[in-house]
């Protein structure tokens, strides 16, 4: 199961990949800006009796990291990231100032690195990692075999693809990596993006016109 929350003044989508055997769930950006947000999720998660095994990053845009110290604190977890996104976690609290985000310098938080093709394991689910750089450094998609979902972050989204006009961004390379680690997934497979409402792989395809 993937769950699905909206947090932030710029509406960030973080999704929880649920295991309903075992309890056991990932929290995939933790975006919770305000109190209450953070309450939300964690009531949602205490609640149901789940237990975080990862906490997740498809990338560390302070927009997407508003919540991850808190999460990392209180799960006494980890961050689990791409190494080259280390650099943007100790920037965080520069680029918040900017984007009007309250957050704190987080290059001092413990990071378990993944790279391309790692799979991790929540439960009994298999969560695919893939390498899909253009949008910033150290992007990740997120593959869920068993839910036929693919969680983008900001590299693709509903009928567009995520910037690539921030530092480290590079447009030929995210066209490159899309096309040929995101859409070559099954035509039924969702796309659960970083903003905005859902989309599916085959729709992308034929209709996105960044990708046609």
């Amino acid at each position: 199961m993937i769950k699905q929350f909206t947090f932030n003044h710029f509406e960030v989508n973080c999704y929880l990949i649920v295991d309903p055997g075992s309890k056991q769930c990932a929290i995939v950006d933790p975006a919770c800006e305000a109190s209450f947000e953070d309450a939300q999720l964690t009531q949602y998660i205490e609640q149901e009796g789940l237990q975080v095994t990862h906490i997740l990053l498809t990338h560390a845009h302070v927009d997407h990291i508003a919540g991850l110290r808190q999460v990392c604190d209180h799960w006494k977890l980890p961050v689990t990231m791409h190494a080259e996104g280390r650099k943007l976690l100790k920037q965080a609290e520069a680029y918040g100032s900017l984007m009007g985000f309250a957050v704190d310098n987080m290059g001092d938080l413990e990071v378990q690195e993944i790279n391309d093709d790692d799979v991790l394991k929540v439960g009994d689910i298999a969560v695919e990692c893939r390498y899909v750089p253009g949008h910033c450094p150290g992007s990740m998609c997120f593959v869920i075999a068993s839910e036929q979902a693919v969680i983008t972050g900001d590299a693709l989204f509903h009928f567009s693809i995520g910037r690539t006009d921030l530092p480290g961004g590079d447009y030929p390379t995210l066209i490159d990596y899309l096309k040929r680690r995101i859409l070559t997934l099954p035509d039924d497979y969702r796309v659960l993006p970083g903003h905005g409402i859902a989309s599916q792989i085959d729709k992308e395809r034929k209709y996105n016109s960044f990708l046609a």
